[in-house]
């Protein structure tokens, strides 16, 4: 279907051309451009705020760029909730990709910048996506060769339109997103903090220009008055009676409204939906992203794997590289540098993809190991057959104390044997451990060591390197004299000097006691049962050095990355009444306190 060109205001669709399309809608939303500018090499032609009604009649905008030659083209699209013109300042990507033969879509999201209708963060972007996908294949300017790419909700919204199957749609890179709401929206049963700062920073400022609301309305004043009102934001109770939102974004209010295991996410859940996508999937992470990244690059991965069991070419892979979300072309993460090869090329990874799988172009790319890893401590890249690595070899490290008053235990191979063992300390959610560090990334945190409330457990330095790469599980033996808890499992290095380094981001480690089998209705704790939480999905690559020390550390609270436990048997979102408690953690020869790791052998 050609392109129509609507002369009048780009924000209007009038009633009558709205009524004769709408059967049309699904299938092939018609693309309606404002202004058509060439590039100054007269390469590329650039069409802005290009309308497509979806199939509801509300109007995206995107800007639309053209190779400067006859024929059609293989499309690449790129949606983003951050403003399309920011986008395209910022990234060269796009740029490359016509240069390289692509038409490229460039598109503002339901409710945000240029587009039509509310913003609601990610539930319409599987229906909107699928729209989009379909129209731009109908256009008289492409092959019907579609591919999508982009990093965070960038990212994720490719994931919510492959699941709805757009025929259309070849291959895709979503970078650093995740698998499913219960690692996403939550972790481990605990709502994720981080979202109120994404909100005030990134989305309220366009959306009070919209709504004509007071506030910051734009990024930096935005990120100025964070500064000063983040406090008051984070330790605001009850969190559905934070005032500062509710005109802004209603859709937050929704989320904490529903606990992890409540099947209304269902419409984010990823995992039981690998059978719906075909297209080609690429993904990619960092060790240091946001927890749902590296777990949403290897579930993912994974899953697709066991959907295509059998193809010859199963098109897909995953790559996890040393580096905090967006950080894929810099050589460190926090205070650890990588050396210059952690680095790597963004846009000639996703390209050289896209071109094997959308261009049909024989790159070496449907020949190369599924999985790529760096290796940190050793600071190499890997490729790999599979995910986890078969030639793993679990090896277990038990909690073990001397002492029950002891802040300060051992990691040990040997199996625990002294009868009544248990160490204590205090969660206090009036004040709750706090991460001294504003950004992810690796971070020495050897001062949190010997607090009142955290426990550390060493083992002996290590004789030799020792690499652990792959999935970690723990299995914590805990009592409280609380109703519920959270339980944070932390995995560091402790080098000779002192220095203690993180291997992930908060998130992968902690779980709430009440969740510990992901139920609806919390399970609350009975004072002096003992009861196993098991936390199953840390991951990382790490080469301890000889002489290194691995340690785990204990905690109930890493505030204000994830919300606190209020311990006193009512919800954060409902209530605001706080009961300190003592948790014991158990280490005796009937409650193996243990966490186990996966070793690769030299």
């Amino acid at each position: 279907m050609k392109a129509q060109f609507d002369t009048g205001d780009s924000h209007t669709i009038h009633r009558g051309a709205f009524l004769a399309l709408l059967a049309a809608l699904v299938s092939a939303p018609i693309f309606y451009s404002q202004e058509t500018r060439s590039s100054a090499n007269n390469s590329v032609e650039h069409r802005t705020d290009v309308g497509a009604p979806m199939r509801d009649g509300v109007v995206l905008r995107a800007d639309i760029l053209l190779p400067h030659a006859e024929g059609k083209f293989p499309a690449l699209i790129y949606r983003t909730p951050y403003g399309k013109q920011f986008a395209l300042q910022e990234y060269k990507t796009f740029e490359k990709a016509v240069a390289r033969g692509y038409a490229v879509v460039v598109q503002d999201v339901r409710g945000r910048y240029a587009s039509d209708g509310e913003f609601v963060a990610y539930q319409n972007e599987g229906r909107d996506g699928y729209d989009t996908i379909e129209g731009v294949a109908k256009q008289s300017w492409c092959n019907g060769n579609v591919g999508t790419f982009g990093l965070s909700y960038p990212g994720a919204v490719q994931w919510l339109a492959a699941v709805e199957n757009p025929p259309h749609l070849k291959a895709m890179v979503p970078a650093m997103t995740f698998s499913t709401p219960r690692n996403f929206f939550y972790s481990g049963g605990v709502f994720d903090g981080s979202w109120l700062e994404w909100i005030w920073v990134n989305l309220a400022p366009d959306i009070r220009r919209r709504k004509n609301l007071p506030g910051p309305k734009t990024y930096e004043e935005a990120a100025e008055t964070w500064k000063r009102e983040h406090e008051r934001l984070q330790t605001f109770l009850p969190l559905r009676d934070l005032p500062d939102l509710k005109d802004i974004a209603p859709f937050y209010y929704e989320w904490l409204a529903h606990p992890a295991a409540d099947p209304w996410w269902e419409w984010a859940e990823l995992r039981n939906k690998y059978g719906r996508v075909h297209a080609a999937v690429l993904n990619l992470s960092g060790w240091y992203d946001e927890a749902y990244g590296p777990d949403g690059a290897t579930t993912n991965f994974n899953g697709l794997l066991k959907e295509r069991h059998g193809e010859k070419d199963p098109r897909t892979r995953t790559i996890i590289g040393p580096w905090t979300h967006g950080g894929q072309e810099k050589t460190g993460a926090g205070e650890r540098d990588f050396g210059a090869s952690a680095a790597i090329d963004y846009d000639e990874l996703i390209l050289r993809w896209l071109d094997h799988y959308v261009r049909g172009i024989d790159n070496g790319v449907g020949r190369e190991k599924p999985v790529r890893l760096f290796v940190m401590g050793k600071n190499i890249w890997r490729d790999e057959d599979a995910w986890p690595l078969t030639r793993a070899n679990s090896q277990t490290y038990y909690l073990r104390s001397e002492s029950n008053s002891a802040r300060f235990a051992r990691l040990h191979q040997a199996a625990p044997d002294r009868a009544g063992s248990y160490n204590e300390f205090i969660s206090d959610p009036s004040h709750p451990l706090t991460d001294p560090y504003d950004a992810y990334g690796a971070h020495d945190y050897r001062s949190l060591a010997g607090r009142k409330d955290v426990l550390v457990y060493d083992s002996d330095p290590l004789r030799a390197d020792t690499e652990v790469t792959g999935p970690i599980h723990a299995e914590i033996y805990v009592s409280a004299d609380v109703p519920d808890t959270d339980l944070w499992v932390r995995l560091l290095d402790v080098a000779p000097d002192g220095t203690t380094f993180n291997l992930m981001s908060p998130g992968l480690d902690v779980l709430r006691a009440s969740y510990r089998n992901e139920k609806l209705q919390p399970e609350w704790l009975q004072p002096g049962e003992i009861y196993k939480l098991t936390l199953d999905r840390m991951l990382t690559s790490n080469v301890f050095r000889a002489g290194h020390q691995i340690r785990v550390q204990i905690s109930g609270a890493f505030f204000p990355h994830f919300w606190r436990n209020l311990q006193s048997g009512e919800s954060e979102v409902t209530s605001s009444a706080m009961c300190a408690g003592h948790v014991r953690i158990y280490h005796d020869p009937d409650h193996r306190s243990r966490i186990e790791l996966p070793v690769i052998s030299r």
